[in-house]
């Protein structure tokens, strides 16, 4: 009888063995959301005293270690559920690939998983410059002595020994690297390239927390990578090469709201701004706008906006009335509860309605979106004095041009500023690229990183500024 049971548990132990050899490691696959829009995924699944964990890695947009909130391997079948990103995926495990269906809010693809690393397809960005470079570019480090963090970048200089004028890039909302690359482009990396052909000196730089900067990127806002980019000025300051008196920032999206708080903050160490596609309202009325704007361009519902748009703006004036951040968790959680009883067809399938609104919760009340829907850009404009560029495309979706050129101009001049430009390009998108809707799922899509119309803009003024 001994004899039996323990024969028994060895096969036990040796099934779930095999079990855990089967399923753990690093699964590859490749998500086509669109034509000529394909991202690598992968997700790393251990062994764990009761089943399985994982972590998920989207390589092309640079992001490692996502947690993973629910992992699941039963009968042949992978469940993986990361509950903040509204993602689940469900797949079967035949031989040595998983094939399954990853879901997104709302939004299918088919993706089959394998061991074997997955190469990512290079799209065709014929703006990208080829080494040798006609100038000086020299990777670099440099502290945030007020955070306590170091930052990595990339420094590129004229191929002249006089001192040049300068610009420090600022990225956009999410973690960037200090190319900014995002589906396929660098957009960053023409910008850098083109100005310094044309004799001003670039510092771009990787976002705390993102590639090699070190920091928390999770718990910064605006303000906190506004010290970044200040700690990125005092570098310049320290290089021969460059001329104190001829320091310039020039942000993108998100990056144009960090630019003026520097500036304002540190009045005569900014020479000039470019603003491309920077917000001049406040974030709760630029996502009410983009918000509408990308899903009447999306063909979607006319109910279904009406929706979204009404949940948003009750959680906003829930956001902007309060000042208590635990009685703020209760309120928009009531709120959302409420809309989900009542219409319980915007729960993705097979997502429980207490994941849905956590997820939410958390998207909402982060650090950093709070602080963006509450602020109000006009406070730093206001107290901005050296010459600003601002430009938007006219097909922008995520920062609608007219209402945010307008304000920039009318905040800026009514402040006394006398310095000041704005320009509408016509036909360009968010990223300044030539595109036919304007819609973020066509910047993968198109070849043009960034249109030589907005190049030569941001050229012939920066170049005017620095005589």
């Amino acid at each position: 009888m001994k004899k039996t049971i323990i024969i028994a548990l060895l096969a036990l132990m040796t099934s779930f063995a095999g079990f855990a050899q089967e399923i753990t490691g690093a699964w590859n696959g490749i998500l086509k959301a669109a034509p000529g829009q394909n991202l690598r995924l992968v997700f790393n699944i251990t062994e764990t005293e009761t089943g399985i964990s994982a972590t998920m890695d989207s390589p092309d947009q640079s992001v490692f270690g996502i947690p993973v909130s629910e992992a699941t391997f039963k009968d042949q079948k992978l469940t993986i559920i990361i509950q903040q990103a509204g993602i689940k995926y469900e797949g079967t495990l035949a031989g040595d690939s998983i094939v399954g269906i990853f879901n997104q809010l709302g939004s299918s693809f088919p993706i089959v998983l394998s061991k074997s690393v997955k190469k990512a397809e290079k799209p065709i960005r014929p703006q990208e410059p080829k080494k040798p470079y006609p100038y000086f570019s020299e990777d670099t480090t440099f502290k945030n002595t007020e955070a306590g963090i170091n930052l990595a970048g990339t420094l590129t200089l004229p191929g002249t020994e006089s001192k040049h004028p300068a610009v420090v890039l600022i990225s956009g909302s999410g973690p960037q690297n200090r190319d900014e690359e995002l589906m396929g482009h660098k957009p960053f990396l023409i910008l850098s390239d083109y100005l310094t052909r044309n004799g001003i000196a670039v510092l771009r730089f990787d976002d705390r927390g993102t590639g090699e900067s070190k920091g928390d990127f999770s718990k910064a806002t605006s303000f906190d990578f506004a010290t970044d980019v200040k700690a990125a000025i005092d570098y310049l300051k320290t290089r021969e090469e460059i001329n104190p008196a001829k320091i310039g920032l020039m942000g993108h999206s998100e990056g144009g709201l960090v630019a003026p708080l520097v500036a304002s903050q540190f009045p005569g160490e900014v020479d000039f701004i470019v603003l491309l596609a920077g917000p001049g309202l406040p974030g709760s009325e630029i996502i009410m706008m983009q918000q509408q704007l990308i899903g009447k361009a999306s063909g979607l519902p006319n109910e279904q906006l009406k929706l979204a748009v009404s949940t948003n703006k009750q959680i906003f004036d829930l956001i902007h009335k309060s000042n208590d951040s635990e009685s703020l968790r209760t309120e928009v959680s009531n709120l959302l509860n409420e809309i989900v009883a009542e219409h319980p067809e915007i729960v993705p399938g097979g997502m429980e309605n207490d994941q849905f609104v956590d997820m939410q919760l958390s998207q909402l009340l982060s650090p950093w979106m709070l602080n963006f829907l509450i602020y109000n850009p006009a406070v730093a404009l206001e107290k901005v004095r050296c010459p600003v560029l601002a430009l938007n495309g006219e097909k922008d979706l995520q920062v609608p041009p007219k209402e945010n050129l307008e304000k920039i101009r009318e905040t800026l001049e009514k402040a006394g500023n006398q310095n000041v430009t704005t320009i509408e390009l016509k036909g360009l998108n968010h990223l300044f690229q030539e595109s036919e809707t304007g819609l973020p799922v066509e910047y993968g899509q198109i070849e043009q990183t960034m249109s030589p119309i907005a190049l030569n803009a941001i050229t012939d003024w920066i170049k005017k500024q620095v005589k």
